[in-house]
């Protein structure tokens, strides 16, 4: 701490270089933090899906529905604790852009399954009591400025007509990446009022198995029940259904490292050479420091210091300005409703930065140790 002032003002000596190479940092350590936000708003099911849930599906497809008497006999195979139940509604608030995901389940089943989902239980209450209320997420309620007791209309595709709700509930995640853009409303609302083809079925189903290391041999049994039937089953673990659906985007974690190691390798040329034109100026300045009894090993520690503290500085500004973009929500308009810069991600990125830093300043630091005085002062 005692060069901390030396290191400052060597940094700073050529200001506007100084300012440039941080501004690049901070915007490659910026769109670092962006990418890896969107990154985790695409696998977000998958880090946070419930490893003893299964999703029990069509075998087609998942857009085929499943008889609603596939309940019971779900409850039947060994090794199946609960069962609920959702439908995909797709409906349009007020725009077509105004997206995001709308389920019709069993209200009595489907909280008890998904325990990271917090509601009031005086809004629970209301809402299992009325048969056209709903609860929708935080981050929509917020997005819409929706408060409990509103009417809100919902104009229906797969299931045409105007669909009018009260909300009656606003959930909240217990984890900062939890998903508050959903909206629920009872299934048998949907059952009262929808087409009749769709009258006793249900989208699909959610089993919570009661030992999650026997979960393989729970699968094979929900599809062996089923199979041959008119209706056949796909059975797998949320994780891995989760992770089906972030693979159709692309392999966004290769195009992440992609790009982050584009980024990585330019930083490391632009602090490199900043550092090594800061290295060639002060040869004079760094022979006499010798000459007065400073050990190479300080001069090393000097300039790697140097290198390091323009490597952190710059990742840090760039993070934080990341970290504040994301609090300002998904804007994409609900395309990716976990928009969430995790810490453990800004550590990633500080990191990063210190990498940039050791590696950009070690060869001109190692110029400075070998220095010889005689011929450093012959060059000034």
């Amino acid at each position: 701490m005692k060069y901390l002032h030396l290191i400052v003002r060597n940094l700073f000596r050529k200001k506007t270089r100084a300012v440039l190479t941080l501004g690049s940092i901070a915007v490659a350590l910026f769109l670092f933090g962006l990418l890896v936000t969107v990154e985790t708003a695409l696998s977000q099911g998958v880090e946070v899906a419930g490893a003893d849930r299964l999703m029990v599906i069509n075998r087609v497809s998942l857009i085929q529905p499943l008889p609603i008497s596939y309940r019971e006999r779900l409850l039947q195979i060994p090794g199946v604790a609960a069962v609920t139940y959702a439908s995909w509604f797709g409906g349009i608030y007020q725009d077509e852009k105004n997206f995001f995901p709308q389920f019709a389940i069993d209200p009595e089943s489907f909280l008890k399954m998904y325990p990271e989902y917090s509601v009031p239980p005086a809004q629970w209450k209301t809402f299992l009591g009325d048969r056209e209320g709903c609860v929708a997420g935080h981050s929509t309620a917020k997005r819409f400025g929706w408060k409990v007791g509103d009417r809100i209309p919902i104009r229906g595709t797969i299931f045409p007509g105007t669909w009018e709700f009260n909300l009656d509930g606003i959930y909240t995640g217990k984890r900062p990446d939890d998903d508050t853009s959903q909206f629920w409303f009872h299934r048998d609302y949907l059952e009262e009022r929808g087409p009749d083809w769709f009258k006793g079925y249900v989208g699909w189903y959610v089993v919570r198995v009661d030992d999650p290391d026997h979960a393989v041999d729970v699968v094979k049994a929900i599809d062996a029940r089923f199979a041959n039937s008119a209706w056949e089953t796909r059975t797998d673990t949320e994780r891995a259904f989760a992770a089906s659906f972030a693979k159709q985007i692309g392999n966004i974690r290769f195009i992440i490292l992609s790009i982050g190691g584009v980024v990585f390798f330019t930083l490391l040329l632009v602090t490199g050479n900043t550092m090594a034109m800061a290295v060639r100026e002060r040869i004079g300045e760094l022979a006499v420091l010798k000459t007065i009894g400073f050990p190479d090993v300080s001069l090393l520690g000097l300039v790697l210091a140097e290198a390091l503290t323009l490597a952190v500085l710059g990742g840090a500004i760039g993070l934080g300005l990341a970290k504040a973009f994301t609090l300002g929500g998904d804007p994409t308009g609900g395309m990716l409703p976990v928009f969430y810069l995790a810490p453990s991600k800004m550590a990633l990125g500080l990191l990063l930065a210190v990498m940039v830093g050791v590696l950009s300043g070690i060869v001109p630091a190692v110029t400075a140790m070998r220095l010889k005085i005689v011929d450093a002062l012959r060059r000034v």
